[in-house]
């Protein structure tokens, strides 16, 4: 073999391992969590948080998400040899060892934390910290095998990001930085279900006691529908009392609470339509997006009403 080819060879390697470690922090479930922060630093700083305090805020959340999604796939290594879902994932297939994940975990978790406390503060650190205990002690380790409602009390780790953001801008929790971590609590349960609903096999094949598995789809529907009549109520605090948004958000959460539980409603009449089912898990996660969308642009545009009034009026008069 040529000195080019080896090298061509040691390159693709070195690629695919890379691919590997990116494959074991599940990116996608990372910008959730960090689209959720971006929105509680946003509020948290009416519209004016520093774009360095953002982006090392942004940097650390996903090295933490990334450290519990792995040591997640690094526990969960049997099962998901087993699904068929998970068993090409790096773990099961062997292309990554034991030893090498736990590894990139600590390093993840390490520098979240570092880059938290010295250019934000230890509060929203050590809240980076919790949110990866409780994802893995909660929610893998106790809950997720135990007991279908596991995806409603573990699930509290995903709703700890906003913390997370809002400690970083003011160095306290308020009581609307913990509106934002029930908003997401209360979203998990309508947003995740849904997706059991469709792999339940999978679930039911390794004995992981996810609800539609253990009380069917019926009732699962019936769930999703609850929580999500829940959500909108609890989406408005934010407007009142808390006061930190204002009627731009106010109106896009109606609409957007509104639709999702005419979705869900629609579920509860055919919970056996697993397409229905899908497209439920897909709106939900579009609803966050916007929901937080609403809350970025609420606190920037709000603001500057006023002005912008003023200067259609001189341009009309």
């Amino acid at each position: 073999m040529t000195f080019l080819a080896r090298l061509s060879s040691s390159t693709g390697d070195l690629s695919t391992k890379l691919l590997d470690y990116v494959q074991l922090t599940k990116p996608r479930l990372i910008l959730l969590f960090l689209i959720t922060t971006a929105a509680a630093m946003e509020v948290a700083s009416q519209g004016r948080v520093a774009p360095q305090l953002l982006l090392i805020t942004l940097v650390s959340g996903a090295c933490a998400a990334a450290a519990a999604n792995t040591i997640n796939c690094l526990y969960d290594r049997d099962i998901d040899a087993i699904m068929e879902r998970t068993r090409h994932r790096p773990l099961p297939a062997g292309r990554v060892t034991p030893w090498e994940a736990g590894f990139l975990a600590v390093l993840l978790a390490t520098t979240a934390f570092s880059l938290l406390a010295v250019f934000a503060n230890l509060l929203s650190a050590c809240l980076a910290m919790v949110g990866i205990a409780v994802y893995v002690g909660v929610y893998t380790h106790w809950l997720k095998r135990l007991s279908p409602q596991n995806i409603v009390i573990g699930g509290a780790a995903g709703a700890i990001p906003p913390l997370v953001g809002w400690a970083a801008v003011t160095g306290e929790l308020s009581w609307a930085a913990w509106v934002l971590f029930a908003i997401i609590f209360i979203w998990t349960p309508p947003h995740f279900w849904p997706l059991a609903m469709l792999i339940q096999e999978d679930y039911a094949r390794v004995g992981v006691p996810m609800l539609p598995v253990v009380d069917g789809d019926r009732v699962t529907a019936q769930q999703i529908f609850r929580y999500t009549l829940a959500l909108v109520p609890t989406s408005l605090l934010l407007v009142y009392p808390c006061g930190v948004v204002g009627w731009i958000y106010g109106g896009v959460a109606i609409a957007l609470g509104s639709w999702f539980i005419y979705r869900a409603w629609q579920l509860t009449q055919t919970p056996e339509d697993k397409e229905q089912a899908r497209n439920l898990f897909k709106f939900s996660i579009l609803y966050l997006m916007l929901l937080c969308a609403a809350m970025v642009g609420d606190r920037i545009l709000l603001p500057h009403l006023p002005e912008s009034l003023d200067l259609l009026a001189c341009l009309l008069s």
